[in-house]
């Protein structure tokens, strides 16, 4: 029974999902229908008291200020300041200018919170530029959408907010958890860009004429707002100044301070940014009541825990079960976006993670990781689809191109799985 009621709702929920409607009403419709069939309490109130929870939590708050702080910057000349900042610095590094996809995606990201926002931003400085000095497009293209990605794992990260929320446990915690990890991955992308780059000499145009220390050192100027605001967010959470929340409101009165000091900011880009985050946190907040209605509905059927019971029974080893969650995090990554993806999954999957004795902060940055490579697998892979409305190349060439980033992310799992403290260590000392 428990079997035909699971592949009654699945068949329902991907049905929908297929029609085109919304994601959020499509969890709420299926919601209402498995209690109104499979359970006898009132679903109205029910979903009245759910859906308000959901909605009012503090915790929050810090989504659409991160929100609004991306879309303050994207309006900035930040992205193009970082470029002119550290190509300098990269000119003897064998694959010289394609660091800095890397590099400032790396950097915005810190700053952004969000991985298609970073995939654009710095891709519409570095693109151009580096087709116009001759590098490749495939390693261009490939590593930008690899690098992306890292707007979900490096703090502040919008999806880490709603895990943190869903999963109940420290947003500060899961941001400081997310510094190595991200740093671990940018490094494995840099050193596959150096080993092709010793592979394909002939492939990377000739460095630039040198350039004097002096010469660098005021190039990195540019650099100074980017690394200030990070300063900003980041250090008010380590030190224990600022929680996520307020962290994420220093953010944006940083972030409309850089806006104002380049002369970016004006009426039109103010309300443009204020409308683009609202918007975008309209979608996710609807998502993520969707969500825990759905949530609050298969736990009355008794889902959850029949399916936690059925995993259990399984044998497998804490290895076994990672393993197989992340094989099950990328297929559902082929149809479905990231926070979609956690919050669907997480009010089922979480009981047998405790179950397991997983720490719920190391699985929360594993999610982020498996959903990063989501991110860029088709067809529903957001850095693909922005990579093609940015380059007119289709979405299969764009997802080979980004093959050996997919599978540097791989490695990335195994390193965090063999060596967990490279996520908890840091956390620990709070």
């Amino acid at each position: 029974m428990d079997f035909a009621i699971t592949a009654v709702l699945v068949a329902l929920l991907f049905a929908l999902l297929a029609s085109g409607l919304w994601i959020g009403l499509t969890l709420m419709g299926v919601a209402w229908i498995g209690m109104q069939l499979f359970t006898s309490r009132p679903v109205g109130d029910a979903m009245a008291v759910t859906v308000w929870g959901s909605m009012s939590s503090w915790t929050l708050t810090a989504l659409p200020l991160f929100l609004w702080m991306g879309e303050i910057l994207f309006r900035t000349r930040l992205s193009e300041d970082m470029f002119r900042g550290l190509a300098p610095w990269l000119q003897r590094l064998p694959g010289r200018l394609l660091h800095t996809n890397i590099i400032g995606c790396t950097i915005f990201a810190a700053v952004s919170g969000s991985s298609a926002a970073t995939c654009a931003t710095i891709g519409k400085m570095t693109l151009p530029e580096l087709a116009r000095r001759g590098y490749p497009d495939d390693m261009t293209i490939g590593t930008l959408a690899g690098a992306g990605t890292l707007g979900l794992l490096i703090p502040p990260s919008i999806i880490m907010i709603v895990y943190g929320v869903t999963a109940e446990v420290s947003i500060t915690k899961l941001f400081i958890a997310g510094v190595f990890p991200g740093l671990l991955l940018a490094a494995l992308f840099m050193g596959y860009t150096v080993v092709w780059s010793l592979v394909h000499r002939d492939r990377i145009p000739p460095a630039d004429p040198p350039t004097t220390l002096a010469q660098k050192l005021s190039a990195s100027r540019h650099l100074l707002p980017a690394l200030a605001l990070i300063g900003l967010v980041l250090g008010s959470i380590y030190t224990g100044v600022a929680t996520a929340t307020e962290a994420a409101a220093l953010g944006v009165v940083g972030a409309l301070g850089i806006s104002r000091a380049q002369g970016a900011l004006d009426r039109r880009a103010f309300v443009e940014s204020l409308l683009g985050a609202t918007r975008l946190y309209c979608m996710i907040a609807l998502i993520l009541s969707g969500a825990a209605f759905l949530t609050l509905a298969m736990g009355y059927i008794g889902l959850p825990r029949h399916l936690a019971e059925f995993i259990t029974g399984l044998g497998l080893s804490p290895f076994g079960l990672l393993a197989c969650l992340m094989v099950f995090f990328i297929v559902l990554g082929c149809f479905l976006d990231g926070i979609s993806m956690v919050v669907l999954t997480m009010g089922v999957i979480l009981p047998t993670i405790q179950a397991a004795g997983i720490d719920l902060i190391w699985f929360g940055v594993f999610t982020v990781l498996v959903v990063e490579m989501a991110q860029i697998t088709p067809p529903v892979g957001f850095n693909l689809f922005v990579l093609q409305g940015m380059t007119r190349r289709q979405i299969p060439w764009i997802a080979r191109v980004t093959l050996p980033l997919f599978a540097l992310m791989v490695v990335a799992v195994a390193l965090i799985y063999l060596f967990p403290g490279i996520v908890t260590w840091l956390p620990a000392r709070m």
